[in-house]
């Protein structure tokens, strides 16, 4: 708190979850000190790619993995490597796509905006967003239509910011994708407890924010197929030259996984719901206001409180 209290820095009480603009997460001291140790010595980053790469495909149960700066720069490197490949001359002629499959089908109710609009993170590739389907609903039909007219790059997915509405069997749409020749990308960036689930829907590539509830420092974890995954990383060569992971990503990630290893979930979960029914029921207690606790919408191991304000 030192630092904080030194530049009289605002003391911030979170109470909306992994939220990018108030941090994110809270490291433990575990990765903590990893992140220290790896201040202060050197290494070949290509080794600790490689270490990552055994270790989250472990965890997660996939064929290979990678680590970039954060999952928003995984998205757009992740739609890169399905335009080049491994060819060094498509990776530096980015973002200028001449010759390639440009194209990425996206629903429409998946159009989010998470500090910018995921079109544009799409655009930053070269590669054009073709939009699938309506803000209330986006069928498979209505995907198998725009592959059918559109040269097509990839069918893009997002499994996070998206609760309410176009919800999608992510299993039927990469089958249809596949049945077309197109490569599939879920951007899951808050749903690292259920990265297996999303690897078996036989994704190409997953998306999962490490500094959410891994609690890593920021990073994005991109895993799935390793002929995919290894065009990803080769993004370093060309335009994810600046969205490539630090020393200290790459050493918290492993010491994050590592503790995400040996929890106890179900005493984890247990733990989680005690923090919530206590806090509903000190809510309720206030004159004015009304406390209530509701699974996680997007299907997280936990639940979250609402509060209603009498005004």
């Amino acid at each position: 708190m030192f630092f904080q209290e030194s530049q009289n820095l605002s003391t911030v009480i979170n109470a909306r979850g992994t939220f990018t603009p108030l941090g994110v997460s809270r490291s433990s001291s575990i990765v903590c000190e990893a992140v220290v140790e790896a201040l202060s010595n050197y290494f070949i980053i290509d080794e600790l790619q490689d270490l990552a790469s055994k270790s989250i495909s472990k965890f997660a149960k996939s064929e290979a993995a990678t680590v970039t700066h954060c999952t928003a720069s995984g998205i757009t490197i992740s739609i890169a490597a399905t335009m080049t490949g491994m060819s060094q001359e498509r990776i530096a002629a980015l973002p200028h796509t001449k010759g390639m499959a440009d194209c990425v089908i996206i629903p429409s109710s998946h159009c989010v905006n998470y500090g910018h609009s995921i079109l544009q993170a799409i655009r930053i590739s070269g590669a054009t967003p073709v939009i699938a389907g309506k803000d209330e609903c986006c069928s498979l039909d209505d995907i198998e239509q725009q592959i059918v007219k559109n040269n097509t790059c990839c069918l893009f997915l997002v499994s996070s910011k998206l609760v309410e509405s176009g919800a999608l069997d992510f299993t039927e749409a990469v089958k249809l994708a596949h049945k077309h020749g197109i490569p599939t990308i879920i951007d899951g960036a808050a749903q690292d407890f259920r990265i297996k689930e999303l690897i078996q829907t036989e994704a190409d590539l997953v998306l999962i924010s490490a500094q959410k509830y891994l609690k890593a420092p920021t990073a994005g974890l991109v895993v799935g197929k390793k002929r995919l995954v290894d065009a990803v990383r080769a993004q370093e060569n060309g335009i994810g030259r600046g969205m490539k992971a630090t020393k200290e990503a790459l050493i918290g990630v492993l010491a994050a996984i590592q503790e995400r290893e040996s929890l106890n979930l179900e005493e984890w979960k247990k733990l989680q719901q005690l923090k919530i029914d206590n806090f509903v029921e000190s809510s309720n207690s206030i004159n004015g206001i009304f406390a209530s606790a509701e699974p996680d919408p997007t299907g997280l191991p936990f639940s979250r409180a609402y509060l209603k304000i009498d005004a």
